[in-house]
Formats: C-alpha cells, structure tokens, sequence
C-alpha cells in the first residue's frame, strides 16, 4: 500500500472568475467552468441538501477505475465555500454527446424523450435494439453493448438507481463519410451508495439499516431506471437487472462480472476511506462499504 492510495482525495478549489455557463439537464443545481491549465471543461455539481451526493460521485468513479470500467473522471470540489464534485467534459474534440434518450428516439418506434419520470419503454431490450441501429457493424454494436454492460455491472455493484435515459450516451463526431461514434463513458452516479440516507432518527436510516442487517434488503428493493418490460409498473432494482439480463445475454455480461473476482472488501475500504474525514460520516461509510459488500457477493453468484 503506497501512499497515493491512502491519503485523502485532494478537493479543486474553484474560482468565481472560472464560472463559464449553467447547466440546464438534470435535477441538479450545476455550472461549467474553465481553468485555465485545464485542456476541458469541467462540470461542477452541488449536492441536493441533506444527501451525499457529491462523495458518492467521487467513490463511484474511483470504484470504476478499480474494475476497469470506463468513466469520467470526477474529483470533490468547493465553490464560494460550498462542497460538491466536478466532472470533466468527455465531449471535446468535435465530439458531441448524443443522450440515450436521442438514440431510444431515433431507433424506437413512439419512444417518448422528453417523459422524465417513469419511462417503461427504457428496457434493456429497447437500449440494445438502439444500439444495434446506431452502429451500423456487428463488430461495433457488440462493443458497445459490452461497454454499456460494465455500466450495468458497476450500477449493480454500487446501486446506482439513476441509469435514466439521458445518463447514458455515445460520443459522435462528424467525419467525411458520415458520422463516428462510441459509447460514452459511464457518467452521473449520485444516486448510489446510499446518499440519500440519514445516520439516525428516521425510519430508513443507515444506523437501523445496519443494526437490524437490512443492507441486503435495501439493495434487493431499490428502484433503478432501466424498466424489464413496458408493460412494468416499476424498474428492477439495478442488482436483478443484471441477473435477469446476464441469464439472457451471458456473453455479454461474463467479461464485466469476471473482473468482479478481483475485487476485494479491503479495497473498497480504502476508496471509501480516502474521502476526507469532515465530507462522510463514519456511520455513511460503514453503510456504502457494507451495501458494495453485499451487491459483490450477489454479483459474484452469478453463473453464466
């Protein structure tokens, strides 16, 4: 263990005069900036009130990083005293992001874009069949799905609930013969490792959760943003997603959950404990390293 592994996650210190346009996408408060030694733009985030949403960011990324799974880079940042995370731009280069929502839109026969809430036409079946009509080759449409399912994989592994369709996407650019694409990579995990939570005094808080050994049933009952089929009132949680969806495609899914067998308890305790003392409870990184626990072990029992 080497010290760059240990020591807290350093904290960018964002200037007002770096400030450069709102971001209108989302439920989230949000702005760009531009640094100056920077060669993108960076997104920076605030939490909603009450939640930690800015170091599930973080912990997310670094956990991607750990499973080889390609994601933007995300650090914990402060503005005019206020803490959140910053995200740089993967949109550079003339590339631009076209949202899952545009490709579901394009490819999907009455897919509805702009239906935020509740979307069951958003199944796996549906993003697959996007897929397939976006990349014109077996070869990249399998690609891309392989990468969109470590996505799943990571969601599942750290309950990332929010894979709605505008928080996935691919990457375009516009060449002389048409257009060239890939899968974006993986972005927006704020709603995961129990961030919503209370420490105590509510009904759903992570000292009962923890106390009474219902990490598992919190995981197992979660609602994600991927529905099974249309005709589901609610989408599956992101743990029987992949469950569901590797008995299907194992193909597909046995790469990304192979990784998994790498991945031990004592190294997502050092990503989770790397998040400075004052920005996480205790009590909340008990819970997120219990809940990544839990979810590995389930994803580890899968057969394919």
């Amino acid at each position: 263990m080497n010290r760059i592994e240990t020591e807290p996650y350093p904290i960018l210190q964002i200037q007002s005069d770096w400030v450069s346009q709102s971001e209108a996408l989302g439920s989230k408060q949000k702005f760009w900036y531009d640094e100056k030694n920077e060669q993108s733009p960076w997104l920076f985030k605030y939490p909603q009130a009450g939640t930690g949403q800015h170091w599930a960011e973080k912990i997310a990324a670094e956990v991607a990083d750990a499973i080889e799974v390609f994601h933007a880079r995300v650090e914990l940042a402060v503005f005019q005293g206020t803490r959140g995370s910053a995200t740089e731009s993967f949109a550079r280069e003339g590339r631009e992001l076209y949202h899952g929502n545009q490709a579901l839109a394009g490819h999907v026969l009455g897919y509805d874009p702009q239906r935020e809430f509740r979307q069951s036409d958003h199944t796996l079946e549906n993003i697959h069949l996007a897929l397939d009509r976006t990349f014109l080759t077996p070869d990249g449409a399998r690609w891309a799905k392989e990468r969109l399912t470590d996505y799943l994989v990571l969601d599942a592994l750290i309950g990332n609930t929010d894979r709605h369709h505008e928080n996935w996407g691919i990457l375009r650019k516009r060449t002389e013969g048409g257009w060239a694409g890939m899968v974006a990579p993986t972005f927006d995990h704020a709603s995961s490792l129990g961030r919503e939570l209370a420490d105590d005094n509510t009904g759903k808080c992570r000292r009962r959760l923890l106390v009474e050994s219902q990490v598992g049933r919190y995981s197992e009952r979660a609602r994600g943003a991927i529905f099974w089929t249309p005709t589901d009132v609610h989408a599956i949680s992101p743990l029987d997603l992949v469950r569901r969806a590797s008995a299907l495609h194992p193909d597909l899914f046995r790469p990304s959950l192979e990784r998994l067998q790498n991945l031990e308890r004592p190294t997502l305790e050092r990503i989770v404990g790397r998040v400075p003392v004052d920005w996480m409870s205790e009590l909340a990184r008990t819970f997120a390293v219990a809940l990544m626990c839990y979810n590995l072990d389930q994803l580890r029992r899968i057969v394919v």
